[in-house]
Protein backbone atom coordinates (compact mmCIF):
# COMPACT_ATOMS: atom_id res chain seq x y z
CA UNK A 1 0.00 0.00 0.00
CA UNK A 2 1.43 3.68 -0.76
CA UNK A 3 1.97 6.10 1.30
CA UNK A 4 -1.02 8.14 0.08
CA UNK A 5 -3.80 4.72 -0.19
CA UNK A 6 -2.35 4.75 3.75
CA UNK A 7 -3.82 8.06 4.21
CA UNK A 8 -7.02 7.48 2.31
CA UNK A 9 -7.38 4.92 4.23
CA UNK A 10 -7.19 6.50 7.56
CA UNK A 11 -8.93 9.88 6.57
CA UNK A 12 -11.56 7.59 5.85
CA UNK A 13 -11.55 6.80 9.88
CA UNK A 14 -10.93 10.09 10.73
CA UNK A 15 -14.32 11.52 8.70
CA UNK A 16 -16.38 8.53 10.16
CA UNK A 17 -15.34 9.72 13.86
CA UNK A 18 -15.82 13.43 12.55
CA UNK A 19 -19.53 12.56 11.84
CA UNK A 20 -20.32 11.29 15.20
CA UNK A 21 -18.64 13.96 16.74
CA UNK A 22 -20.35 16.77 14.94
CA UNK A 23 -23.62 15.04 16.02
CA UNK A 24 -22.89 15.45 19.75
CA UNK A 25 -20.88 19.07 19.26
CA UNK A 26 -21.48 20.96 15.99
CA UNK A 27 -19.29 23.21 14.45
CA UNK A 28 -18.75 26.94 15.24
CA UNK A 29 -19.54 27.47 12.00
CA UNK A 30 -20.90 25.97 8.51
CA UNK A 31 -18.71 27.44 6.41
CA UNK A 32 -14.55 28.31 7.36
CA UNK A 33 -12.51 30.86 5.25
CA UNK A 34 -10.05 32.63 5.19
CA UNK A 35 -9.63 36.69 5.71
CA UNK A 36 -9.82 37.06 2.29
CA UNK A 37 -13.19 34.39 2.50
CA UNK A 38 -11.25 31.71 0.76
CA UNK A 39 -12.56 27.86 2.19
CA UNK A 40 -10.06 26.16 4.07
CA UNK A 41 -10.87 22.50 4.77
CA UNK A 42 -11.32 20.98 8.17
CA UNK A 43 -7.90 18.76 8.02
CA UNK A 44 -4.99 19.26 5.34
CA UNK A 45 -3.08 16.01 4.74
CA UNK A 46 -0.04 14.69 2.52
CA UNK A 47 -3.30 14.24 -0.24
CA UNK A 48 -3.33 18.18 -0.22
CA UNK A 49 0.88 17.90 -1.66
CA UNK A 50 -0.20 15.10 -4.68
CA UNK A 51 1.74 16.53 -7.35
CA UNK A 52 4.44 19.25 -5.91
CA UNK A 53 7.41 19.21 -6.94
CA UNK A 54 9.69 20.06 -4.20
CA UNK A 55 12.68 21.44 -6.62
CA UNK A 56 10.67 23.36 -9.24
CA UNK A 57 7.77 24.65 -6.27
CA UNK A 58 9.16 25.24 -2.91
CA UNK A 59 13.29 25.00 -3.79
CA UNK A 60 15.80 26.09 -1.26
CA UNK A 61 16.24 30.03 -0.07
CA UNK A 62 18.04 31.95 -2.26
CA UNK A 63 17.47 30.24 -5.30
CA UNK A 64 14.72 30.05 -7.85
CA UNK A 65 11.50 29.99 -7.57
CA UNK A 66 12.27 31.94 -4.65
CA UNK A 67 9.00 30.51 -2.43
CA UNK A 68 11.33 30.02 0.64
CA UNK A 69 12.81 33.53 1.05
CA UNK A 70 15.47 35.70 -1.31
CA UNK A 71 18.46 35.22 0.88
CA UNK A 72 20.34 32.08 1.24
CA UNK A 73 20.83 32.50 5.24
CA UNK A 74 17.45 34.94 5.41
CA UNK A 75 17.62 36.47 9.31
CA UNK A 76 20.52 34.10 10.51
CA UNK A 77 22.87 36.98 8.70
CA UNK A 78 20.88 39.80 9.67
CA UNK A 79 17.33 40.61 10.85
CA UNK A 80 15.02 42.88 8.44
CA UNK A 81 15.45 46.46 8.72
CA UNK A 82 13.23 47.62 11.49
CA UNK A 83 11.42 50.88 10.10
CA UNK A 84 8.99 53.41 11.65
CA UNK A 85 7.19 55.53 9.46
CA UNK A 86 7.08 58.72 10.85
CA UNK A 87 7.01 62.71 9.84
CA UNK A 88 4.77 65.30 10.77
CA UNK A 89 4.48 69.12 11.10
CA UNK A 90 8.07 70.49 10.41
CA UNK A 91 10.97 69.53 8.98
CA UNK A 92 12.35 70.71 12.35
CA UNK A 93 9.55 68.14 14.53
CA UNK A 94 10.05 65.52 11.90
CA UNK A 95 13.81 65.37 12.85
CA UNK A 96 13.41 65.01 15.92
CA UNK A 97 11.19 62.51 15.69
CA UNK A 98 13.53 60.54 13.34
CA UNK A 99 16.59 60.98 16.29
CA UNK A 100 14.45 59.59 18.37
CA UNK A 101 13.49 56.30 16.74
CA UNK A 102 17.19 56.04 15.86
CA UNK A 103 18.09 56.45 19.58
CA UNK A 104 15.38 53.59 20.11
CA UNK A 105 17.31 50.92 17.67
CA UNK A 106 15.24 52.16 14.39
CA UNK A 107 17.80 50.57 11.64
CA UNK A 108 15.93 52.47 8.52
CA UNK A 109 13.93 56.10 8.38
CA UNK A 110 10.81 55.97 6.43
CA UNK A 111 9.23 59.27 5.69
CA UNK A 112 5.52 60.10 5.29
CA UNK A 113 5.04 63.61 3.49
CA UNK A 114 2.13 65.92 4.02
CA UNK A 115 -0.58 65.80 1.16
CA UNK A 116 0.44 69.06 -0.28
CA UNK A 117 3.74 67.74 -0.73
CA UNK A 118 2.09 64.68 -1.75
CA UNK A 119 0.03 66.48 -4.99
CA UNK A 120 3.17 68.91 -5.68
CA UNK A 121 1.82 72.12 -4.07
CA UNK A 122 3.70 74.32 -1.89
CA UNK A 123 2.57 75.14 1.63
CA UNK A 124 1.26 78.85 0.88
CA UNK A 125 -0.58 77.40 -2.31
CA UNK A 126 -4.69 77.74 -1.63
CA UNK A 127 -5.45 74.18 -2.16
CA UNK A 128 -2.81 73.33 0.59
CA UNK A 129 -4.52 75.46 3.13
CA UNK A 130 -5.92 73.04 6.76
CA UNK A 131 -3.72 70.68 5.40
CA UNK A 132 0.44 71.24 6.06
CA UNK A 133 2.31 69.13 8.42
CA UNK A 134 -0.78 66.89 9.18
CA UNK A 135 -0.27 63.36 7.20
CA UNK A 136 3.24 63.99 7.39
CA UNK A 137 6.09 66.68 6.94
CA UNK A 138 5.78 69.44 4.77
CA UNK A 139 8.77 69.92 2.24
CA UNK A 140 8.15 72.99 0.11
CA UNK A 141 12.21 73.17 -0.68
CA UNK A 142 15.75 71.58 -0.53
CA UNK A 143 16.04 73.88 2.92
CA UNK A 144 13.46 71.59 4.47
CA UNK A 145 14.85 68.78 3.57
CA UNK A 146 18.45 70.26 4.67
CA UNK A 147 16.46 70.31 8.41
CA UNK A 148 14.84 67.05 7.89
CA UNK A 149 18.08 65.47 7.84
CA UNK A 150 20.25 67.96 9.50
CA UNK A 151 22.31 65.51 11.92
CA UNK A 152 21.73 62.43 10.34
CA UNK A 153 24.71 60.70 8.26
CA UNK A 154 23.06 59.42 4.69
CA UNK A 155 25.93 57.30 4.47
CA UNK A 156 24.87 55.28 7.18
CA UNK A 157 21.05 55.21 6.97
CA UNK A 158 18.92 53.79 4.87
CA UNK A 159 15.65 55.78 3.97
CA UNK A 160 12.15 55.12 2.21
CA UNK A 161 9.95 57.99 1.28
CA UNK A 162 6.52 57.36 0.83
CA UNK A 163 6.28 59.47 -2.43
CA UNK A 164 4.50 58.82 -5.63
CA UNK A 165 3.88 61.58 -8.28
CA UNK A 166 6.39 64.04 -7.25
CA UNK A 167 9.28 61.42 -6.61
CA UNK A 168 11.70 62.43 -8.91
CA UNK A 169 11.71 65.59 -6.55
CA UNK A 170 11.72 64.22 -3.44
CA UNK A 171 14.70 61.73 -4.90
CA UNK A 172 16.87 65.20 -6.10
CA UNK A 173 16.39 66.90 -2.81
CA UNK A 174 17.58 63.84 -0.52
CA UNK A 175 20.70 63.30 -3.42
CA UNK A 176 21.41 67.33 -3.03
CA UNK A 177 21.46 67.31 0.86
CA UNK A 178 23.51 64.07 0.32
CA UNK A 179 25.71 65.63 -1.65
CA UNK A 180 26.08 68.87 1.17
CA UNK A 181 27.03 66.52 3.60
CA UNK A 182 29.99 65.18 1.22
CA UNK A 183 28.20 61.54 0.59
CA UNK A 184 28.40 60.87 -2.50
CA UNK A 185 25.19 59.52 -4.73
CA UNK A 186 26.78 55.80 -5.13
CA UNK A 187 26.72 55.31 -1.57
CA UNK A 188 23.37 55.93 -0.78
CA UNK A 189 21.08 53.48 0.41
CA UNK A 190 16.99 53.39 0.46
CA UNK A 191 14.04 53.44 -1.78
CA UNK A 192 11.66 55.96 -3.12
CA UNK A 193 8.01 54.56 -3.02
CA UNK A 194 7.56 55.74 -6.86
CA UNK A 195 4.44 53.35 -8.12
CA UNK A 196 1.86 56.03 -10.09
CA UNK A 197 -0.03 52.97 -10.92
CA UNK A 198 -1.54 51.81 -7.63
CA UNK A 199 -2.53 56.02 -6.87
CA UNK A 200 -4.83 55.42 -9.65
CA UNK A 201 -6.42 52.82 -8.26
CA UNK A 202 -6.73 53.00 -4.44
CA UNK A 203 -4.84 55.58 -2.96
CA UNK A 204 -5.57 59.08 -4.99
CA UNK A 205 -1.91 61.07 -4.82
CA UNK A 206 -1.55 61.42 -8.76
CA UNK A 207 -0.73 64.10 -10.51
CA UNK A 208 -0.38 63.81 -14.37
CA UNK A 209 -1.54 61.27 -16.54
CA UNK A 210 -0.57 57.55 -16.68
CA UNK A 211 1.97 58.30 -20.08
CA UNK A 212 3.97 61.49 -18.48
CA UNK A 213 4.29 59.43 -14.78
CA UNK A 214 5.47 56.47 -16.79
CA UNK A 215 8.28 58.35 -18.44
CA UNK A 216 8.99 60.32 -15.17
CA UNK A 217 9.03 56.56 -13.93
CA UNK A 218 11.61 55.09 -16.12
CA UNK A 219 13.44 58.48 -16.38
CA UNK A 220 14.48 57.54 -12.88
CA UNK A 221 15.32 53.91 -13.37
CA UNK A 222 17.68 54.92 -16.22
CA UNK A 223 19.59 57.96 -13.81
CA UNK A 224 19.89 55.67 -10.89
CA UNK A 225 21.18 52.90 -12.75
CA UNK A 226 24.02 54.82 -13.13
CA UNK A 227 24.29 57.44 -10.92
CA UNK A 228 22.88 55.86 -7.40
CA UNK A 229 23.29 52.48 -7.99
CA UNK A 230 22.24 50.96 -4.82
CA UNK A 231 19.02 53.07 -4.47
CA UNK A 232 16.09 51.18 -5.02
CA UNK A 233 13.67 53.30 -7.86
CA UNK A 234 10.51 51.83 -7.18
CA UNK A 235 8.58 50.07 -4.41
CA UNK A 236 6.03 48.58 -6.27
CA UNK A 237 2.95 48.65 -3.80
CA UNK A 238 0.43 46.23 -2.96
CA UNK A 239 -0.18 48.20 0.35
CA UNK A 240 -3.01 50.12 -0.59
CA UNK A 241 -4.26 47.76 -2.69
CA UNK A 242 -5.15 45.49 0.31
CA UNK A 243 -6.03 48.68 2.48
CA UNK A 244 -8.42 49.58 0.02
CA UNK A 245 -10.41 46.15 0.29
CA UNK A 246 -8.92 43.76 -1.62
CA UNK A 247 -8.24 40.14 -1.15
CA UNK A 248 -4.67 38.67 -0.49
CA UNK A 249 -4.77 36.58 -3.80
CA UNK A 250 -5.75 40.23 -5.71
CA UNK A 251 -3.08 42.30 -3.38
CA UNK A 252 -0.65 39.64 -5.08
CA UNK A 253 -2.21 40.04 -8.87
CA UNK A 254 -2.67 43.60 -9.05
CA UNK A 255 0.97 44.60 -7.76
CA UNK A 256 2.78 41.86 -9.84
CA UNK A 257 0.42 43.33 -12.55
CA UNK A 258 1.52 46.84 -12.06
CA UNK A 259 5.16 45.62 -11.90
CA UNK A 260 5.00 44.13 -15.32
CA UNK A 261 3.88 47.85 -17.02
CA UNK A 262 6.43 49.14 -15.43
CA UNK A 263 9.08 46.28 -16.36
CA UNK A 264 7.71 46.54 -19.88
CA UNK A 265 7.70 50.68 -20.14
CA UNK A 266 11.49 50.43 -18.82
CA UNK A 267 12.16 48.01 -21.72
CA UNK A 268 11.03 50.22 -24.64
CA UNK A 269 12.47 52.94 -23.33
CA UNK A 270 15.77 51.09 -24.21
CA UNK A 271 16.78 50.04 -20.89
CA UNK A 272 18.44 46.57 -20.57
CA UNK A 273 16.14 44.22 -18.00
CA UNK A 274 19.03 43.25 -15.82
CA UNK A 275 20.37 46.73 -15.40
CA UNK A 276 17.38 48.08 -13.72
CA UNK A 277 15.18 45.20 -12.08
CA UNK A 278 17.58 44.13 -9.49
CA UNK A 279 16.27 47.79 -7.70
CA UNK A 280 13.25 47.15 -8.08
CA UNK A 281 11.28 46.36 -4.58
CA UNK A 282 7.83 45.94 -3.61
CA UNK A 283 5.66 46.85 -0.67
CA UNK A 284 3.15 44.62 0.77
CA UNK A 285 0.67 44.69 3.43
CA UNK A 286 0.47 41.83 6.85
CA UNK A 287 -3.05 41.57 7.87
CA UNK A 288 -4.75 39.63 10.36
CA UNK A 289 -5.14 35.91 9.07
CA UNK A 290 -1.66 34.94 9.75
CA UNK A 291 -1.30 31.72 7.66
CA UNK A 292 -2.88 33.33 4.79
CA UNK A 293 -0.51 36.18 4.97
CA UNK A 294 2.36 33.97 5.44
CA UNK A 295 1.17 31.88 2.12
CA UNK A 296 0.58 34.79 0.02
CA UNK A 297 4.27 36.40 0.83
CA UNK A 298 5.75 32.95 -0.44
CA UNK A 299 3.41 32.94 -3.49
CA UNK A 300 3.87 36.85 -4.51
CA UNK A 301 8.35 35.71 -4.46
CA UNK A 302 6.96 32.37 -7.22
CA UNK A 303 4.96 34.31 -9.64
CA UNK A 304 7.40 37.42 -9.79
CA UNK A 305 10.53 34.93 -10.36
CA UNK A 306 8.30 33.02 -12.75
CA UNK A 307 7.33 36.43 -14.69
CA UNK A 308 10.98 37.78 -14.90
CA UNK A 309 12.27 34.72 -16.13
CA UNK A 310 9.91 33.50 -18.56
CA UNK A 311 8.12 36.51 -19.94
CA UNK A 312 10.90 38.87 -19.94
CA UNK A 313 14.06 36.72 -20.16
CA UNK A 314 16.10 38.39 -17.01
CA UNK A 315 19.06 36.46 -15.91
CA UNK A 316 20.49 38.05 -12.92
CA UNK A 317 19.50 36.48 -9.75
CA UNK A 318 18.80 39.91 -8.27
CA UNK A 319 16.27 40.39 -11.52
CA UNK A 320 13.97 37.25 -10.18
CA UNK A 321 14.31 37.94 -6.58
CA UNK A 322 11.20 39.79 -4.75
CA UNK A 323 12.51 41.65 -2.50
CA UNK A 324 9.68 43.51 -0.28
CA UNK A 325 9.09 46.25 2.37
CA UNK A 326 5.74 45.39 4.91
CA UNK A 327 4.11 47.47 6.54
CA UNK A 328 1.32 46.00 9.02
CA UNK A 329 -2.27 46.52 7.71
CA UNK A 330 -3.49 49.90 8.75
CA UNK A 331 -7.15 49.66 7.84
CA UNK A 332 -7.49 46.77 10.42
CA UNK A 333 -6.88 49.58 13.52
CA UNK A 334 -9.67 50.06 15.20
CA UNK A 335 -10.85 53.29 17.72
CA UNK A 336 -13.01 51.31 19.64
CA UNK A 337 -10.17 49.66 22.36
CA UNK A 338 -7.33 50.81 20.40
CA UNK A 339 -4.79 48.61 22.82
CA UNK A 340 -6.54 45.60 21.23
CA UNK A 341 -4.37 47.29 17.99
CA UNK A 342 -1.31 45.98 19.79
CA UNK A 343 -1.85 42.51 19.79
CA UNK A 344 -3.37 42.54 15.59
CA UNK A 345 0.18 44.10 15.19
CA UNK A 346 1.76 41.51 16.99
CA UNK A 347 -0.04 38.52 14.91
CA UNK A 348 0.91 40.70 11.29
CA UNK A 349 4.30 41.47 12.51
CA UNK A 350 4.74 37.73 13.19
CA UNK A 351 3.50 36.97 9.52
CA UNK A 352 5.58 39.48 7.54
CA UNK A 353 8.75 37.97 9.54
CA UNK A 354 8.02 33.99 8.72
CA UNK A 355 6.93 34.97 5.31
CA UNK A 356 10.11 36.81 4.42
CA UNK A 357 10.57 40.33 4.60
CA UNK A 358 13.24 42.12 4.16
CA UNK A 359 12.05 45.26 6.17
CA UNK A 360 8.83 46.09 8.43
CA UNK A 361 6.72 48.73 9.94
CA UNK A 362 5.26 48.68 12.60
CA UNK A 363 1.85 50.61 13.47
CA UNK A 364 1.21 52.20 16.42
CA UNK A 365 -1.98 51.04 18.39
CA UNK A 366 -3.28 54.99 18.30
CA UNK A 367 -3.23 55.12 14.10
CA UNK A 368 -6.76 54.67 13.66
CA UNK A 369 -7.69 58.08 15.88
CA UNK A 370 -4.74 60.69 15.57
CA UNK A 371 -1.01 60.44 14.83
CA UNK A 372 1.10 58.14 17.12
CA UNK A 373 2.37 59.65 20.41
CA UNK A 374 6.38 58.34 21.19
CA UNK A 375 5.03 55.99 23.63
CA UNK A 376 2.91 53.84 21.00
CA UNK A 377 5.74 54.53 18.39
CA UNK A 378 7.84 52.68 21.12
CA UNK A 379 5.43 49.88 21.84
CA UNK A 380 5.48 49.54 17.78
CA UNK A 381 9.27 49.18 17.72
CA UNK A 382 9.27 47.00 20.40
CA UNK A 383 6.91 44.65 18.70
CA UNK A 384 9.53 43.99 15.89
CA UNK A 385 12.43 43.67 18.42
CA UNK A 386 10.81 41.17 20.55
CA UNK A 387 9.90 39.21 17.55
CA UNK A 388 13.50 39.16 16.24
CA UNK A 389 15.19 38.79 19.66
CA UNK A 390 12.77 36.84 21.56
CA UNK A 391 10.21 34.68 19.60
CA UNK A 392 12.76 32.17 17.73
CA UNK A 393 10.49 33.18 14.57
CA UNK A 394 14.17 34.51 12.44
CA UNK A 395 16.03 31.21 13.72
CA UNK A 396 15.38 29.47 11.01
CA UNK A 397 14.59 29.97 7.42
CA UNK A 398 10.54 29.75 5.87
CA UNK A 399 9.87 27.82 9.46
CA UNK A 400 6.13 26.96 7.78
CA UNK A 401 7.51 25.39 4.78
CA UNK A 402 6.28 22.02 4.28
CA UNK A 403 2.88 22.77 6.61
CA UNK A 404 0.02 21.22 4.45
CA UNK A 405 -2.07 23.75 5.08
CA UNK A 406 0.58 26.57 4.22
CA UNK A 407 1.63 24.94 1.06
CA UNK A 408 -1.58 24.50 -0.28
CA UNK A 409 -3.01 27.82 0.44
CA UNK A 410 0.61 29.16 -1.59
CA UNK A 411 -0.56 27.08 -4.46
CA UNK A 412 -3.83 28.57 -4.62
CA UNK A 413 -2.90 32.26 -4.22
CA UNK A 414 -0.58 31.87 -6.98
CA UNK A 415 -3.37 30.16 -8.97
CA UNK A 416 -5.72 32.79 -8.53
CA UNK A 417 -2.58 35.86 -9.19
CA UNK A 418 -1.80 34.24 -12.33
CA UNK A 419 -5.38 34.05 -13.46
CA UNK A 420 -5.73 37.86 -12.64
CA UNK A 421 -2.89 38.83 -14.22
CA UNK A 422 -3.77 36.55 -17.13
CA UNK A 423 -7.32 38.42 -17.48
CA UNK A 424 -5.33 41.78 -17.18
CA UNK A 425 -3.23 40.89 -19.81
CA UNK A 426 -6.32 40.00 -21.98
CA UNK A 427 -7.63 43.89 -21.28
CA UNK A 428 -4.00 45.03 -22.88
CA UNK A 429 -1.85 45.78 -19.53
CA UNK A 430 -2.36 46.95 -16.02
CA UNK A 431 -2.26 50.68 -17.62
CA UNK A 432 -5.41 49.84 -19.61
CA UNK A 433 -7.14 47.97 -17.18
CA UNK A 434 -6.66 50.68 -14.77
CA UNK A 435 -8.40 53.04 -17.42
CA UNK A 436 -11.07 50.64 -17.89
CA UNK A 437 -11.73 50.28 -14.13
CA UNK A 438 -11.40 46.63 -14.25
CA UNK A 439 -9.02 46.60 -10.97
CA UNK A 440 -11.03 49.14 -9.09
CA UNK A 441 -14.17 47.23 -9.93
CA UNK A 442 -12.78 44.36 -8.47
CA UNK A 443 -11.26 45.94 -5.35
CA UNK A 444 -14.87 47.64 -4.39
CA UNK A 445 -16.54 43.91 -4.59
CA UNK A 446 -13.88 42.74 -2.44
CA UNK A 447 -14.40 45.70 0.01
CA UNK A 448 -18.40 45.64 -0.20
CA UNK A 449 -18.15 41.87 0.58
CA UNK A 450 -15.78 42.31 3.46
CA UNK A 451 -18.24 44.69 5.06
CA UNK A 452 -21.06 43.26 4.72
CA UNK A 453 -19.67 40.43 7.12
CA UNK A 454 -18.19 42.72 9.23
CA UNK A 455 -21.97 44.90 9.40
CA UNK A 456 -24.11 41.21 9.75
CA UNK A 457 -21.30 39.87 12.37
CA UNK A 458 -20.52 36.96 9.63
CA UNK A 459 -16.81 38.52 10.62
CA UNK A 460 -15.86 39.08 13.93
CA UNK A 461 -14.09 42.31 14.48
CA UNK A 462 -13.14 42.20 18.64
CA UNK A 463 -14.26 45.14 20.32
CA UNK A 464 -16.23 46.34 17.26
CA UNK A 465 -19.05 43.78 16.44
CA UNK A 466 -18.59 42.01 19.65
CA UNK A 467 -17.18 42.30 23.19
CA UNK A 468 -18.13 45.79 22.95
CA UNK A 469 -17.28 48.13 26.16
CA UNK A 470 -18.53 51.53 27.17
CA UNK A 471 -15.39 53.73 26.77
CA UNK A 472 -14.46 58.09 27.19
CA UNK A 473 -13.01 59.81 24.56
CA UNK A 474 -9.47 59.22 24.03
CA UNK A 475 -6.81 61.26 26.04
CA UNK A 476 -3.28 62.40 25.17
CA UNK A 477 -3.19 62.20 21.69
CA UNK A 478 -0.73 64.13 19.32
CA UNK A 479 -2.16 67.13 17.44
CA UNK A 480 -0.50 68.85 14.77
CA UNK A 481 -0.60 72.94 15.79
CA UNK A 482 -2.90 74.78 12.63
CA UNK A 483 0.16 77.53 12.97
CA UNK A 484 2.87 75.15 10.94
CA UNK A 485 0.91 75.88 7.82
CA UNK A 486 1.57 79.82 8.59
CA UNK A 487 5.23 79.01 9.55
CA UNK A 488 5.75 77.71 6.43
CA UNK A 489 3.90 80.02 4.17
CA UNK A 490 6.69 82.45 6.27
CA UNK A 491 9.91 80.07 5.41
CA UNK A 492 9.33 79.90 1.72
CA UNK A 493 8.20 84.06 1.54
CA UNK A 494 11.80 84.49 3.28
CA UNK A 495 13.39 81.74 0.93
CA UNK A 496 11.81 83.36 -2.20
CA UNK A 497 13.82 86.68 -1.21
CA UNK A 498 17.14 85.35 -0.61
CA UNK A 499 17.80 83.18 -3.09
CA UNK A 500 19.12 83.84 -6.41
CA UNK A 501 15.59 84.08 -8.86
CA UNK A 502 17.53 84.37 -12.09
CA UNK A 503 18.88 81.00 -11.63
CA UNK A 504 15.92 79.41 -10.70
CA UNK A 505 14.07 80.79 -13.77
CA UNK A 506 17.13 79.56 -16.15
CA UNK A 507 16.54 75.69 -14.30
CA UNK A 508 13.20 75.69 -14.44
CA UNK A 509 13.14 77.11 -18.39
CA UNK A 510 15.69 74.20 -18.94
CA UNK A 511 13.11 71.98 -17.35
CA UNK A 512 10.47 72.94 -19.39
CA UNK A 513 12.16 72.54 -22.26
CA UNK A 514 13.42 68.89 -21.40
CA UNK A 515 9.87 68.07 -20.78
CA UNK A 516 9.17 69.14 -24.04
CA UNK A 517 11.57 66.60 -25.74
CA UNK A 518 12.54 63.63 -24.66
CA UNK A 519 15.65 64.13 -22.41
CA UNK A 520 15.99 62.95 -19.05
CA UNK A 521 14.39 64.62 -16.38
CA UNK A 522 16.11 64.03 -13.42
CA UNK A 523 19.35 65.76 -13.92
CA UNK A 524 17.60 68.70 -14.67
CA UNK A 525 15.10 68.40 -11.75
CA UNK A 526 18.36 68.48 -9.70
CA UNK A 527 19.71 71.39 -10.93
CA UNK A 528 16.47 73.02 -9.93
CA UNK A 529 16.34 72.09 -6.92
CA UNK A 530 20.01 72.83 -6.25
CA UNK A 531 19.17 76.49 -7.23
CA UNK A 532 16.21 76.28 -4.34
CA UNK A 533 13.65 76.06 -6.68
CA UNK A 534 10.46 74.90 -4.98
CA UNK A 535 8.81 71.27 -4.95
CA UNK A 536 5.33 73.44 -6.07
CA UNK A 537 7.43 75.51 -9.09
CA UNK A 538 9.03 72.40 -10.60
CA UNK A 539 5.81 69.91 -10.47
CA UNK A 540 3.62 73.65 -11.84
CA UNK A 541 6.21 73.41 -14.96
CA UNK A 542 5.30 69.70 -15.40
CA UNK A 543 2.00 70.31 -14.85
CA UNK A 544 1.71 73.02 -17.65
CA UNK A 545 3.57 70.24 -19.96
CA UNK A 546 1.84 67.66 -19.17
CA UNK A 547 -1.59 67.93 -17.89
CA UNK A 548 -3.70 66.67 -14.86
CA UNK A 549 -4.82 63.34 -14.72
CA UNK A 550 -8.76 63.32 -14.18
CA UNK A 551 -10.08 59.96 -11.84
CA UNK A 552 -12.25 57.52 -13.47
CA UNK A 553 -15.44 57.38 -11.14
CA UNK A 554 -16.11 53.23 -11.02
CA UNK A 555 -19.73 52.85 -9.17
Amino acid sequence: MSDNDSVKKGLEAYDAGVAKAIAKFPERKKAFVTGSKSPVKRLYTPLDDAGRDYARDVGFPGEYPYTRGVQNTMYRGRFWTMRQYAGFSTAEESNKRYKFLLEQGTTGLSVAFDLPTQIGYDSDHALSQGEVGKVGVAIDSLADMEILFDGIPLDKVSTSMTINAPASVLLAMYIAVAEKQGVTPDKLNGTIQNDILKEYVARGTYIFPPSPSMRLITDIFAYCSKEVPAWNTISISGYHIREAGSTASQEVAFTIADGIAYVDAAIKAGLDVDDFAPRLSFFFNAHNDLFEEVAKFRAARRVWAKVMKERFGAKSPKSLSLRFHTQTAGSTLTAQQPDNNIVRVAIQTLAAVLGGTQSLHTNSKDEALALPTEDSVRIALRTQQIVAYESGAAETIDPLAGSYYVESMTDRIQKEAEAYIATIDGLGGAVKAIEKGYVQQEIQDAAYAYQMDVESGERVVVGVNKFQIEEGSPKGLLRVDPIVGEMQAAKLKELRAKRDNEAVEKTLAALKAGAEGDANLMPLILDAVKAYATLGEICDVLRAEFGEYQQKVIL
